[in-house]
């Protein structure tokens, strides 16, 4: 694949907007201070950054009020939240948990095309006009295809009310479609309850059990277990659960619903909280089922740890550049510190890992808004350069900086705790070379 890795008007527009709006809304001052409160996320500005600037629904098609963007938008708004550290809950919800449910509307859209003509009416041709489509809802392109791509879902959507029309029942809309609809205009916000160090390609991470049925008629089941360490789970509404039953499936299951406990634990990274999720009889409805399911809970770790690494991106580059400009400030032995040679180099040293970090980071986005092959291989490589390229930037941000950067006040600790704990998140670096070298058949030595 020959991707286009500079960033388009577009992203550059959208990273500038919320450039602007975090300076002011997340100054280190003021999340330094959020840090110390029991609830570290800031639901405002949340809230600002989901519903009027559209972050929440940049991957959802434009049929389902969303954006009709894609990662290559969202990984743009990921580097700007990396650079702020924002104590906002986008991971999870509007990457990791859309994602999976992407996955999962398109699966439902291409089942409903292997009914019979007279069962499925409208919705089949519904379905079909999504599953035609090689993106579905399974990948946002941006620019044209993604415009195609709308107009088809959105012909597609009218289609059911001719079908009525000529008495034909339409088929429901699946809850992944309805669900997608609340996210996309931030109303609400969701989490995949996996454990924070899930990687995709790993088996199907159900540590819930379906142990029996809900009330007569609800369409329910009751799930009971226990899932650790669940990033942006605290403030999510809504709660998509990989569950053991016969077959496996992912479920929703409301975060405020009898049966459902969630404690905060103590996080490295204070901005991006996590918590342990315990279930016990939670009402629980079906959104995909066997091989669907594992599909939509392997889109969603992908997505995690290909924005995850931009976002990692992000935070290497604001930390190099408090470094550069304080190098340029501070004065030692009647010269600036950036005049030393030993820094020159450690920071040209950075630089270099920064720009081959940025390659990667974009390629990965580029693989995934295209539905390319390569993807798994590109999300691989991206986690890995990024996660590294983070942390020793965070590294040399405290050790440059002198005593100020082991202070509390100083920023430096902000990024520095969210580099180690993102390294961890959706597969460690290892984790991700051990994967990329079955990926491209490089035997082990």
């Amino acid at each position: 694949m020959s991707a286009d890795l500079l960033y388009s008007e577009t992203e550059r527009d959208l990273a500038a907007a919320l450039a602007d709006l975090l300076a002011d809304r997340a100054a280190p001052a003021d999340v330094i201070a959020r840090t110390e409160r029991t609830e570290a996320y800031d639901g405002k500005l949340w809230r600002t950054v989901a519903a009027e600037i559209g972050v929440a629904g940049l991957l959802i098609p434009e049929a389902l009020g969303g954006a009709g963007a894609s990662y290559r938008e969202l990984a743009a708004a990921a580097e700007q939240f990396g650079a702020f550290a924002a104590p906002i809950p986008y991971l999870g919800s509007a990457a990791v948990a859309t994602a999976a449910l992407l996955s999962a509307a398109r699966a439902a859209a291409a089942d409903s095309t292997d009914r019979p003509a007279g069962a499925a009416g409208a919705a089949g041709a519904a379905g079909a006009a999504a599953a035609d489509d090689e993106g579905g809802f399974g990948s946002a392109a941006s620019g044209p295809a993604a415009a195609l791509r709308a107009a088809q879902l959105r012909a597609a959507a009218q289609a059911p009310a001719a079908g009525a029309s000529s008495g034909t029942r339409a088929a429901p809309v699946s809850p992944a479609a309805a669900l997608l609809r609340q996210l996309a205009d931030g109303s609400l916000t969701a989490a995949l309850a996996v454990t924070a160090a899930t990687r995709s390609g790993t088996p199907f991470p159900a540590l819930a059990r379906v142990t029996g049925r809900g009330a007569a008629g609800s369409g329910t089941v009751k799930l009971t277990g226990t899932i650790p360490a669940v990033t942006d789970a605290l403030p999510a509404d809504v709660l998509l659960v990989p569950a053991d039953g016969v077959p496996s499936a992912l479920y929703l299951v409301e975060a405020a619903a009898p049966g459902v406990h969630r404690t905060p634990r103590v996080s490295l990274d204070m901005t991006r909280q996590l918590c342990d999720i315990t279930l016990d009889g939670a009402p629980a409805r079906q959104v995909a089922v066997g091989a669907a399911a594992e599909a939509a809970v392997s889109a969603g770790l992908s997505a995690g740890a290909c924005i995850l690494a931009a976002e990692q991106l992000g935070l290497a580059q604001r930390c190099l550049d408090l470094t550069v400009a304080y190098a340029k400030e501070r004065r030692q032995f009647a010269r600036q510190i950036g005049s030393f040679q030993a820094i020159k180099h450690r920071l040209a040293d950075l630089w270099t890992t920064i720009a081959l970090a940025r390659a990667a980071s974009r390629y990965a986005a580029a693989c995934l808004a295209d539905d390319d092959p390569d993807a798994q291989v590109a999300v691989a490589l991206a986690k890995s350069a990024c996660c590294e390229a983070a942390v020793s930037a965070a590294q040399e941000c405290v050790q440059l900086h002198g005593g100020i950067g082991f202070t509390w006040e100083h920023p430096a600790h902000l990024y520095l705790k969210r580099a180690k704990a993102a390294s961890v998140a959706y597969g460690t670096p290892g984790a991700h070379r051990a994967a990329l070298a079955d990926l491209v058949n490089i035997p082990a030595p």
